[in-house]
Order: C-alpha cells, then structure tokens, then sequence
C-alpha cells in the first residue's frame, strides 16, 4: 500500500508528458521473454537450443536470434511482438518503434531513410519515436513550430513545409515580409504562402 502511494505521489509531480513516460517504462517487461528459455525448455524439441548461451545470432541458428541483454537464443518473433532490433523479427518484419512491424517499400511514407533523397517527392527524412523515416512535408496551414530542444525535439521531428509555403507566425500576412528570426516563445507558426 505504501509503495502505491509512493508511485501515486511521483507521477503527480510530473508533467503530463513525463507520466508517460513513466507509464510506458514501468509497463515493458523485466523480465526475459515469455517465449524465452524458461517456457518452452520443458517440452520442446529444441530445448538445446533455447538454453544456449550467446552473444551474437550465429550462436543460435535457425528460427532463433540472441537475446543479448539476456544472454539467449529465443525464438524469432511474429508482427506485433516486443523487440530491439530486425534480426529478432521473422523474415518480412522490422523492428520499429520496439515492435516488428511488416517492411514499407523504400520511399514511401513510413519506411526508414539516412537522408531526405532516400524518400519519394514532397517528403522528408525525419525522426518519428526516435526511428528516421519518411514523412510528408507540411501542408498550407499546418503547424511548422518546432521547439527549442529537450525530449519532444530529440525524438519527434517535423518535415519543413512544402514546396513554395513558408513557416510564419499567424496573422503576420498583413505585414510586409521580414527575415525568419526564430522565437521559441512563439508556437503560433503555420506554412503560408510567400505572398500575402
């Protein structure tokens, strides 16, 4: 009881932001995975298999990847599964956002990219959870603020506005055009066209 009332009391000093964090970190597991040595050594065929040491995949062989903060082979996991990197998924999965998930063709909105010319017209390389993917640039109208740094700039990033739109403070078109000087105190920024 006592212990409830101590978590209760740490997530009321946190932002709204930050409690989730915090839900999101107690709820992954601590364990090692279910699928993992302890359930299927007792009745499986290939017991040998899941109680082997390692520390690289080659250890484990087939259908198996290392589970190396563990230290053991596990099966490949299906869509949907927890992991932490694609070699843990079947073959046809990624690992993304610490799930595997189906593969997206290069290019299109959603596949992983190093660099803007990886993705297709009108898009972007841009971290989305900590992940570089493609996104689409932003429409008119849309909001282009991006914050001065910290948790929700390092892990999320947005695409620069399209072709041709500029980001502006709204209710600036009425003014004559200025250079963009930047005012992180100032999140009413959208893409508007460049005349008014």
């Amino acid at each position: 009881m006592l212990g409830e009332m101590n978590l209760v009391l740490l997530l009321v000093c946190f932002s709204g932001a930050d409690a989730r964090i915090w839900a999101w970190m107690l709820n992954m597991p601590h364990g090692p995975p279910k699928d993992g040595a302890k359930v299927l050594r007792e009745n499986s065929p290939v017991a040998k298999e899941l109680t082997t040491v390692c520390d690289s995949d080659r250890a484990c062989g087939r259908g198996f990847s290392c589970d190396r903060h563990f230290g053991l082979c596990v099966p490949l996991r299906g869509e949907g599964q927890y992991c932490r990197r694609d070699t843990q998924c079947v073959r046809g999965l990624l690992c993304m956002f610490g799930k595997c998930h189906r593969s997206i063709p290069n290019g299109q909105e959603g596949s992983r990219c190093k660099a803007d010319r990886d993705c297709g017209p009108s898009m972007c390389c841009a971290r989305h959870h900590g992940e570089t993917v493609c996104k689409k640039r932003l429409a008119r109208k849309e909001s282009c603020y991006v914050p001065d740094g910290g948790l929700a700039f390092s892990i999320n990033q947005i695409c620069p506005c399209e072709e041709g739109l500029l980001c502006r403070e709204d209710g600036r078109q009425n003014r004559r055009e200025r250079d963009f000087t930047y005012q992180p105190e100032r999140t009413r920024w959208t893409c508007q066209g460049s005349k008014p």
